[in-house]
Parts: C-alpha cells; sequence; structure tokens
C-alpha cells in the first residue's frame, strides 16, 4: 500500500482517525486483544463474522486445560461444570441481554437452538399451524423453518420487507393472525445491518397471541438488549461475533420464565433430563431453562466467550453502543467520499437508531474486491450479490483501521474500473 493509500485525503469537515482515536475513551480497550504479527493484517472489518481472541484467552485456555481438565478430572463436572451452560448463560443475560436469572442456557450451535425453540414454540399451540418470517433473513433461519414446517405440517407466511430497511411492524399487517404460533426474526438484519424495532414488534405479535423469537446474532454485544422489559419469549443469538467465543464456539437461547414450564423442546437428551445421572427409563424434563439442554455442554468452548462477556461488563453496553454508532458514522462518511463517486451504493440505514454495527455498500465488482483486499490482509465480508459488509468490533477496532480499509477498498475498486 503506498503512503497516498495510507493517508486518504479528506474533506475539511470529515475528521482523521488520528482525530477520533485520540478522543476514543474506549481506546485502551483495544489492547486486551490479541494482535497479529507484522505483515498478517492491516485492517479488520469483519467482526461481525468473528471476533478477535483476547490476550487474556490463551491464558486462561492454559490454566483450564492444567487445573479445572487437568488436574480436576471428571471432578469438575461435580465442582461446576454440570452448572456450566446456565451459569455463563445467567452472566450472557445479565450483561448483553437486559434478562434476569435463570432464563439462558449456552450450547449447540446456532441452528440447533433456533431448531430447538421454534418447534417447541409451535408444538406448544395447538391450532396454530403458521410461521412467519421474512424472505431476507438468513438462510439457517429459513432453512429451519422450512424443515419444521415440513415435519409439522405448518404453513409459512413470507413477510416481503426491503432488505435495505428491514422489517418494520406494518410489514406484519395481513399476516398475523389466530393462526400464527411464532414469529421469527433477526433484531440486526445481517445484509444491510438495519436494527428492528424489537420492542414494538413483539407488542404486536402478542396482541394476535403468538409468540416472538429473535435472532440475536448481529446484535447481542453490540447493541443494548432489553429481553425481559420488551417480554420477548424466545431468543437465539452465537457467540462468536460480538462475544468472541472464537469459530465455532456455541449459541445460547434465552426461554422467558413465563414460557419455560409451557415449552417442550424436541431434542430430549440426558443433561436436560430431571435427573441426569439417575439413568431412568423415561424421559422427564428439568425444571427451569435446564430442561432447554440436550446433550454435554461444550464446557471448554464456553470459556473465551466469558473472557469477553467480562471485558464489555467492566464498560458497560452503553459504552460499546456509543462507540459502536461512531464507528459506523465514520464508515459511512469515509464510504461517501471514497466509494460512492465510483459507482458504490450505501445500503444502510443512515439513521443510528436503525443501524447495528456494521454497515453494507454495494458494487457489482465487489466480489473480486474483497478477493483482492483478504490478499492484501485488508479483511472486509461479502454477501452475494453485490454487498461489501464493513463489521467494526467496538472494543477492538480503531479508526485508523477503517480508515485504511476503506481506503483500501477505494484502491482496488479503482484498479478494476
Amino acid at each position: 500500500m503506498t503512503s497516498t493509500q495510507q493517508q486518504p485525503q479528506h474533506q475539511t469537515q470529515l475528521p482523521t482517525s488520528a482525530e477520533l482515536d485520540a478522543a476514543d475513551p474506549l481506546a485502551a480497550q483495544r489492547d486486551a486483544f490479541y494482535t497479529p504479527d507484522a505483515g498478517q493484517l492491516t485492517s479488520y472489518l469483519d467482526g461481525n463474522s468473528l471476533g478477535r481472541p483476547l490476550k487474556a484467552t490463551a491464558a486462561n485456555l492454559a490454566s483450564f486445560v492444567h487445573d479445572a481438565w487437568g488436574s480436576r478430572l471428571i471432578r469438575g463436572w461435580d465442582e461446576q461444570w454440570m452448572d456450566e451452560p446456565t451459569l455463563v448463560g445467567d452472566r450472557i443475560g445479565e450483561v448483553t441481554l437486559g434478562a434476569a436469572p435463570g432464563q439462558t442456557t449456552v450450547g449447540d450451535s446456532t441452528s440447533v437452538m433456533l431448531y430447538k425453540m421454534i418447534r417447541a414454540a409451535v408444538d406448544a399451540q395447538p391450532g396454530r399451524d403458521e410461521i412467519i418470517i421474512d424472505r431476507d433473513n438468513f438462510p439457517t433461519d429459513r432453512f429451519i423453518i422450512e424443515g419444521i414446517a415440513k415435519e409439522r405440517g405448518a404453513t409459512i407466511k413470507w413477510i416481503a420487507a426491503n432488505p435495505a430497511s428491514g422489517v418494520r411492524a406494518a410489514d406484519l399487517d395481513g399476516l398475523l393472525g389466530e393462526r400464527t404460533a411464532v414469529v421469527v426474526l433477526s433484531h440486526v438484519a445481517y445484509r444491510s445491518g438495519y436494527l428492528a424495532d424489537a420492542k414494538g414488534i413483539t407488542a404486536k405479535v402478542h396482541q394476535a397471541g403468538a409468540l416472538m423469537l429473535w435472532d440475536l446474532c448481529h446484535s447481542v454485544g453490540s447493541v443494548p438488549l432489553e429481553l425481559d422489559a420488551w417480554g420477548v419469549d424466545l431468543a437465539v443469538g452465537c457467540t462468536y461475533k460480538y462475544l468472541n467465543g472464537g469459530p465455532g464456539s456455541p449459541a445460547f437461547a434465552y426461554v422467558n420464565a413465563s414460557q419455560q414450564d409451557r415449552l417442550q423442546q424436541p431434542i430430549w437428551g440426558w443433561m436436560g433430563a430431571d435427573n441426569p445421572f439417575g439413568m431412568t427409563e423415561a424421559y422427564r424434563p428439568a425444571q427451569g431453562i435446564r430442561r432447554f439442554i440436550t446433550g454435554t455442554p461444550p464446557v471448554l468452548a464456553m470459556q473465551p466467550l466469558k473472557d469477553m462477556v467480562e471485558l464489555i461488563a467492566s464498560v458497560g453496553m452503553d459504552a460499546v453502543r456509543e462507540k459502536s454508532i461512531k464507528l459506523t458514522e465514520y464508515a459511512i462518511a469515509l464510504s461517501e467520499e471514497l466509494l460512492v463517486p465510483l459507482g458504490a451504493e450505501i445500503v444502510s440505514p443512515r439513521d443510528p437508531a436503525e443501524r447495528g454495527s456494521h454497515i453494507t455498500v454495494d458494487h457489482p465488482l465487489f466480489a473480486e474486491v474483497t478477493a483482492r483486499l483478504w490478499e492484501k490482509g485488508v479483511i472486509p465480508d461479502f454477501r452475494p450479490p453485490h454487498g461489501l459488509r464493513i463489521g467494526l468490533s467496538p472494543l477492538s477496532t480503531s479508526y485508523a483501521e477503517v480508515e485504511l480499509g476503506v481506503a483500501a477498498i477505494r484502491d482496488a475498486l479503482t484498479e478494476l474500473l
């Protein structure tokens, strides 16, 4: 990258990254994250797909292997691990979800958690055989619902919302009714970054007598959530994006206390049974949130995300959100200056109240641009057909990274035009 590329010229009203980093109250938090060796990475703009590891995680994992696993061995289950899914779940709930204890558990993948929660919601409501979801939701959400609909003979009602503006409460008009079992929406849209009105939509779904499930994968850890206050019934989220749990880290599920006795999850396993070590002949579900556990919890895989949850707790979600808004505002301003003149289009909401922690910019050449950038250590994300996503993890991303990254996108695009 040339010196000109490293120092893009701005209009006078746009502050430099150096000015923004100097004024950033969370700048010191970046030191908590692992830094790749020189030459490996120039700009990481994909924190909404996989968060960076914390430096503390390497030491904490080594300690876990030596002490909790290596020294305590099987005794660890009796001493702590049996309760790890709910203890970690409670901490995630307290710090990031606005959830009281006893409503969140960790384990399984996002797909499996979605299946368990949606299937339970459908099965619990005889006579309600319709599931509502938007056509632009993440493929897993749609695929899981298609499979459940086939299993249960249910009907899918599709919301045809504008992908750039996202699903709004009015988009449910004419779809909600007495046969609606559950509505499944993403709180932050994976393409555009649109932030839905979770409180208002949940209230509207409840007026129709249906259950509301929110996919929190792109919002947990970047957007303050108030699941209890909003009256949310069910929620599922991953932990490898803004919770920095690492590749394949387990998902979490939130089940409102008012729904726990009513719902019966469909994948019965020994860890969700009332007496796991009773080796009983018949299955009887555990009380409370434990009934939504299925198999042996991924205890080792939970350890890294615990480090990030505590880091978020130390600064607070409000501060995280403030930094997120400033980062995305800066990315939009840079994109307006450097990319839009080259034919790119910003397709994310301009109102920060309707935007999560990533933005999407469209251009027909962005698939090739992204491939070139990855070779140079500039890492945005691409989503077909033309969307380049700039994902900004508030505690680990600097304004300098954003400036360098958007300038590199401009340069790669210019080379192809």
